[in-house]
């Protein structure tokens, strides 16, 4: 596999690397874990917005950079490298392409347009209390009367609804089929009446997720996504964007450089932590595992390049990508040793935190980061789906 870059590819590095420079002083931060609020993370969405960057992976002609594979991969590498924040995923990366897909046209002029700019904020309508892994027995149900659909229902584990204007939702629309064959994608207000969203505070004390209630909620019927009943067809096409995205070589890359900076501080009888031979063995054990699951999402990028359709393959990424997500956090919990204890600043603690600053927040993260291998489909049931399509057995 050829993975030097051309001189225009080359080019194209120091153009992102230069609008970076010059736009994340603007915006007052320096780093992603400066962007706190949603204003914050609209910034950074409209600044890429403005230079026409904020889709690389959609097509020119609704909106997006139309970048190549190549460039795709400069961007991400270059920007979690100065640790800028990420567009989230859920209009972007999710519904987006769901909408210029499968959509009509009327809804593509409509929405597309406000996910570009960052008018519309969305959020995912998939799991349900007793429908996560197992998502084609969600319950919550819609029925067609005259032009609207009523639904009625529960969501949970929707991340960051609390902010959303809209949701895109599978729902029940038949209930004496296939499981799988009775499922509606429906595009819903968050302003409808009858939606009620309730926060579900996570182990590190966040509102990340919510349960999202729908009691009697009237959806336009030009708020379908394709047909009646198909619904299943767009929601496996979404989430294999979906798990590709959460493979998240270039962040992982950066974060082991942080892991590195840790253990050199860090100190075992006088020496750095990160030369003893049991760290540096973990260290290498987590870096040869990123470099293959590098060289796998390369690999996969050169197949879309080719028009190839990445398919449970993104399943591959998702296990991987997220194993090693969750190991990078273990390892500077690790490191941290009892300094990493979760007391953080702002917290209704008045006593600032012992130890090194680098060490303020890091529990929390370690904690958030357990959810990784359970979110886009628990990585027991990638396995299975891995075993089924991609090795047929």
């Amino acid at each position: 596999m050829d993975v030097s870059f051309s001189p225009e590819e080359e080019a194209f590095r120091k153009e992102v690397q230069d609008f970076i420079a010059e736009t994340l002083p603007k915006l007052g931060k320096t780093s992603r874990r400066d962007f706190t609020t949603k204003e914050e993370f609209l910034a950074w969405h409209k600044a890429l917005y403005a230079r026409g960057w904020v889709a690389p992976h959609w097509p020119k002609q609704y909106g997006g950079a139309g970048w190549t594979v190549t460039q795709r991969y400069i961007f991400n590498e270059e920007t979690a490298k100065a640790e800028t924040p990420q567009t989230l995923p859920f209009g972007l990366s999710m519904v987006g392409p769901v909408i210029f897909t499968y959509g009509n046209e009327e809804q593509k002029k409509k929405f597309l347009p406000r996910i570009l700019s960052g008018e519309d904020w969305w959020c995912q309508g998939y799991s349900e209390p007793g429908a996560g892994s197992d998502l084609a027995s969600l319950k919550t149900r819609a029925v067609l009367e005259g032009d609207h659909y009523v639904v009625n229902g529960q969501k949970t584990w929707t991340t960051l609804a609390q902010f959303a204007d809209w949701i895109f939702c599978l729902v029940r629309t038949n209930p004496d089929v296939k499981s799988q064959e009775g499922i509606t994608f429906l595009l819903i207000d968050m302003k409808t009446p009858g939606i009620t969203v309730k926060p579900i505070i996570t182990m590190e004390g966040g509102h990340e997720v919510n349960e999202v209630f729908f009691d009697n909620v009237k959806v336009p019927i030009e708020n379908r996504i394709g047909e009646e009943n198909k619904g299943w067809t767009y929601a496996k096409f979404l989430l294999v964007n979906e798990r590709s995205g959460i493979a998240g070589v270039s962040r992982s890359k950066k974060n082991i450089e942080r892991l590195k900076e840790i253990a050199s501080a860090e100190t075992v009888d006088g020496k750095p932590l990160v030369s003893t031979d049991e760290f540096a063995r973990k260290i290498a054990e987590v870096e040869i595992d990123l470099a293959a699951l590098e060289y796998t999402e390369l690999r996969t990028l050169a197949e879309e390049a080719k028009g190839r359709f990445a398919g449970p393959q993104s399943s591959i990424l998702k296990i991987k990508g997220t194993e090693i997500q969750q190991r990078i956090t273990e390892l500077i919990v690790e490191a941290i040793g009892y300094y990493a204890y979760p007391n953080e600043r702002g917290f209704g603690d008045n006593e600032y935190p012992p130890g090194p600053d680098y060490a303020v927040g890091e529990a929390g993260v370690y904690f958030n980061w357990r959810k990784a291998s359970i979110y886009g489909g628990s990585n027991e049931i990638q396995h299975n789906i891995i075993a089924k399509a991609v090795l047929g057995l």
